[in-house]
């Protein structure tokens, strides 16, 4: 009996993800009731030592080729069917298949994934239209909750990803999703850009404008323009005026 194959079972039969830690005090505790020669040496089996035979177990699987893979989430290891077989999984179990989310609902998503925590305001920012349906839609399928209240004027409500999002994408921490450090410190307009931008707005729409100075080819294309249109108008085509003859002198 392997340390490798102990950890194996206790991962494949625990009804959760399961930690490190969790691996490690039950083969502590199993290797105080066992018979087995080996278990001398596992009554105090260190952390770091569980961690290592959970790589060479990844590792293993991986050069095996099997159909599953061992997968760490925000609540610890697991086992997964590869993406190669999800098609056959499907046909087993038709009634599991997930429903896809809308473009819109992966968008408002995405922002609060790379952008939490964030309000409901900042988020519109971005998008420019309402979220309220993606939001309800987001916390119904338990992606996205309320992580708190945001230190604004009226005190709204910040969203962050679930559990749940991490085990669904397959990360650990929000850190390990794609292209995460670019992605959370890119600039985006927020709630209070748009009171700034709508301010400046109205205090310019106050200030009469100077007319602005034409330049010389502008002042052309203008006056092409305004020929063009009076021509439009009047319904009727220019006519060239007739070259003076030697009877009209």
């Amino acid at each position: 009996m392997q340390l490798i194959q102990i950890i194996e079972a206790l991962i494949f039969a625990a009804p959760e993800p399961v930690t490190s830690a969790e691996i490690t005090k039950a083969i502590r505790r199993g290797a105080s009731d066992s018979e087995a020669p080996q278990a001398r040496e596992w009554e105090n089996i260190s952390q770091k030592k569980i961690e290592t035979a959970i790589a060479e177990l990844g590792e293993h699987l991986a050069e095996g080729e099997r159909s599953v893979e061992l997968q760490e989430g925000a609540n610890g290891w697991r086992f997964v069917t590869r993406s190669d077989y999800a098609d056959w999984v499907r046909a087993l179990l038709p009634e599991m298949r997930p429903e896809k989310l809308s473009a819109p609902a992966l968008e408002t998503l995405a922002l609060v994934a790379y952008r939490q925590p964030i309000t409901k305001a900042d988020i519109e920012a971005v998008r420019g239209v309402s979220v309220d349906g993606q939001i309800h839609k987001l916390i119904d399928r338990n992606l996205i909750r309320v992580g708190g209240r945001a230190d604004l004027p009226g005190r709204p409500m910040l969203y962050e990803t679930t559990d749940e999002f991490m085990e669904h994408f397959g990360v650990k921490d929000i850190d390990d999703l794609p292209n995460s450090e670019e992605l959370r410190t890119v600039e985006l307009p927020t709630a209070e850009d748009e009171k700034e931008e709508e301010a400046n707005e109205e205090e310019e729409s106050e200030t009469p404008e100077e007319p602005a100075e034409l330049s010389p080819e502008e002042q052309r294309l203008a006056a092409v323009a305004a020929a063009e249109q009076a021509l439009e108008e009047e319904g009727n085509p220019p006519s060239e005026e007739p070259e003076p003859t030697d009877e009209d002198s």
